[in-house]
Parts: structure tokens; C-alpha cells; sequence
């Protein structure tokens, strides 16, 4: 890939992830405190990422794949962003947020799948290559929790002075000039091609669905699904959790677990031509379960240490499951279906998996909550870290080894 375009698709990934990791981490301490939110609003308000997910692939598919140029659509879908986040900074309420990042969250997770076709447009290695591009939306979450915590928008002070609520100002202006740098980046023209009649399945992106026909990469679906259900009590709890135990400056404490996906993306393709696909998403589950366990035995004091490793351990989490499940999920699509196949993966986890996830979370979370207002954290931290060993489990148990492009 010529450097220039390197640098583009880097810069476009810097963008898209510094423009979620903005609000995204904090949101559920924003609300709490901003808002005076209770853990079943924050629950709600979490999983319009899912219903976001669980529509981007129809979106993707009907657009993207057959009608027009994905860096277009991603401009568009950025500037409309860009509005909602400057309306979310003005909310005042949980019954006027939550609609806004309802329709926020239905138009920006499509652009997961987005900038994934727009990158893999450009490779002819994504094995090698998709990792080192990737690696740069990383970089950008990372300066957005640490720009965060350097202001002191998370810090008791800058929260008891409301200041975190700039956090979607902050979202507001990097989208829009996201959305302005998204008409520039290299064409990416819709690769499927109609019949000639109008069929809803091809309409909606469903072919894409062909990909289940494949007996293992069914299993590593349905293994997305599952793992994203401890995933997001991580994306959940975490921000509050650290609070609220009195972990201070936890926005940047958690980049922690950003910077270490940096080194493990650049990592992946020597395990991937080293183990292979099932031994690294094996390695991915594991600290799943390692992290969540961490974080119930850890504290703000003696335990802090224990807190610091389960946040980096986000990097082998996140990179070795997701990352890895994007480049698979490419290999299978082919040509006709990188929009569409992406958005399925899309939908698997952040879409259907979170959704039950978040659900679960807030309803644990709450079942955990004493009259004081204070969480038995251990136990929360407890569940996850078992449901994740089970699907551990059931991934060994049926996934088979397969020569792809990830084993040579």
C-alpha cells in the first residue's frame, strides 16, 4: 500500500475511534452524576449502541455495498453526528438525552463497518496490513481519555463543577471535521451487483448471511455473540466502578488499556502466523476471564495494581477477538459482501451480543446496589468473569483449526 494512503486511512481511523472514546467511557459517570441517572437509565442508555449495531448492517447493505461510495456516506453520517452530540452537551435531563443518543447511535455504528470496507478496499494483505492501520484508532481513543483526564473533566472536582459534560462538545467538533476529511479519502465504489429485480434480502445486506453456511465461522458468530455479553460490563461499569471506589483520573487510567491494544494490534500477525486463528481468539477469552476477576479482588489501595492489569488487558481482549474477527470475517465475504459482511460482524457483537450484555448488566448492577447507594462489586465482577469461561468452552469445544490466510 502506498504510504500516502497509509496515512490517510490512518488519520481516518484516528478520527473515528477519537470521536467515540470521547463520550463513550465516561458516559455512564456522566450520566450518574450529570443527569442523576439511575443504573437501569445508564443500562438503557448503553444499549442504543446495540440497536445501532442490530440496524447497521441493513444500512451498510443497502447503501454501501450496492449504491454508493462508503467514504461518502461516512462524511454525511459524521456531519448529521456532529449536530447530535452539540444537542446531547445541552441536555439537561435523561428524557431528553436518551432519544438523542438513540438516533446518534443508529447513524454512527454503521460507520464501524464503514471504515473497515474503506480500509480493506485499499489492501491486498489485510493480515499484515489492516492491523497497522487499525492500530491508529487506538492511538485516537487513547487521546481522547487521556486529553479527558488532563483537563480534569473526570476528576471529583471537574465533575462536582459539571465540566464533564463538554466531553460531547469535544465529540461534537472532532466529528465534523471527520465528516469533512471523509469526502477526501479514496473512493470505494459498491461492489455487489443487483440481479436486475428488486429482491429485499439483496436490498437489506442479507446475503451476507450466506457466510453462516460455513460451519466454523457459524461457530465464531455465535461465540461474538456470547463474549459480548461480559464485554459490556466493561464498557458499562468500569467508568463508575473505578469512581466510585475512589480511583482517581480513571478516564486516563483506563487508556491504559488502549495503549496496550497498540502493542498487541502491531503483535497479531506474528500470532497469527505463529497460532493461528482458534489458539488466538483462545488466548483473547482467557483474559476475558482473567480481567473480570482482577477487578473483583482489586481495590483502590494495596489492590490497585490488580485494577491496572485487568484495564491492560484490554488490549489482548479486544485485539485478538475483534480485530482478528474483522480480518476472518473479510477473508470469508470475498469481493461482493465487505460492506454488508462487516456489518454483520457489526451486528454479532456490538449489535446483539451488548444488547443482552448491557441489559444484564444493569439488572445485576442494580440487584448489587445497597440502600447507601454503594455496589457489591465483587460479585458484579464475579458473573462476567464465568460467563466468559463458558464461552471459552464452548468455542474449543466446536471450533475446528482451519487453514485460512490466518495459518499459513
Amino acid at each position: 500500500m502506498p504510504i500516502p494512503i497509509k496515512f490517510r486511512l490512518s488519520l481516518m481511523m484516528f478520527l473515528e475511534f477519537f470521536v467515540w472514546g470521547s463520550w463513550y467511557v465516561t458516559m455512564g459517570t456522566f450520566l450518574g452524576t450529570n443527569l442523576k441517572a439511575q443504573d437501569q437509565d445508564i443500562s438503557l442508555a448503553f444499549s442504543t449502541q446495540s440497536f445501532g449495531a442490530i440496524i447497521a448492517p441493513f444500512i451498510v447493505g443497502l447503501i454501501a455495498d450496492r449504491y454508493f461510495q462508503a467514504q461518502k456516506i461516512l462524511g454525511v453520517i459524521h456531519l448529521l453526528g456532529a449536530l447530535l452530540m452539540y444537542m446531547l452537551y445541552q441536555a439537561v435531563d435523561f428524557g431528553g438525552f436518551f432519544p438523542l443518543i438513540l438516533a446518534y447511535m443508529i447513524l454512527f455504528m454503521p460507520t464501524l463497518a464503514l471504515v473497515n470496507s474503506i480500509s480493506f478496499n485499499q489492501m491486498t494483505n489485510p493480515e499484515k496490513e489492516f492491523s497497522v492501520i487499525r492500530v491508529w484508532g487506538t492511538i485516537g481513543w487513547i487521546a481522547a481519555g487521556m486529553l479527558i483526564s488532563y483537563l480534569a473533566w473526570d476528576s471529583q472536582s471537574g465533575m462536582g463543577e459539571g465540566l464533564l459534560k463538554n466531553t460531547w462538545l469535544m465529540a461534537a467538533g472532532v466529528s465534523v471535521i471527520l465528516g469533512i476529511y471523509s469526502f477526501t479519502l479514496p473512493a470505494t465504489p459498491p461492489r455487489a451487483k443487483s440481479s436486475g429485480k428488486f429482491k429485499l434480502s439483496e436490498a437489506l445486506g442479507l446475503d451476507a448471511l450466506s457466510l453462516l453456511k460455513h460451519k466454523n465461522y457459524a461457530i465464531f458468530f455465535i461465540s461474538s455473540i456470547l463474549i459480548c455479553i461480559p464485554l459490556a460490563f466493561y464498557y458499562q461499569n468500569a467508568s463508575p466502578f473505578l469512581t466510585e471506589i475512589g480511583v482517581e483520573n480513571s478516564t486516563g487510567k483506563m487508556a491504559l488499556g488502549q495503549v496496550s491494544e497498540v502493542l498487541f494490534m502491531l503483535a497479531l500477525p506474528v500470532f497469527f502466523s505463529r497460532f493461528g486463528l482458534k489458539k488466538t481468539l483462545i488466548i483473547a477469552m482467557l483474559a476475558w476471564a482473567l480481567r473480570y476477576f482482577l477487578f473483583a479482588f482489586g481495590d483502590a489501595e494495596a489492590g490497585v495494581w490488580m485494577l491496572l492489569l485487568g484495564i491492560i488487558l484490554h488490549g489482548i481482549c479486544y485485539d485478538f477477538f475483534f480485530v482478528s474477527g474483522q480480518i476472518y470475517t473479510d477473508y470469508h465475504a470475498g469481493e461482493k459482501f465487505k460492506s454488508s459482511a462487516q456489518g454483520l460482524i457489526t451486528l454479532a457483537t456490538y449489535g446483539v451480543g451488548m444488547l443482552i450484555g448491557f441489559w444484564a448488566a444493569g439488572q445485576i448492577s442494580n440487584h448489587y446496589l445497597d440502600l447507601a447507594g454503594n455496589h457489591d462489586w465483587k460479585s458484579i465482577w464475579l458473573i462476567p468473569a464465568g460467563i466468559s469461561l463458558l464461552v471459552l468452552l464452548f468455542f474449543i469445544t466446536f471450533f475446528k483449526p482451519e487453514k485460512t490466510i490466518l495459518k499459513p
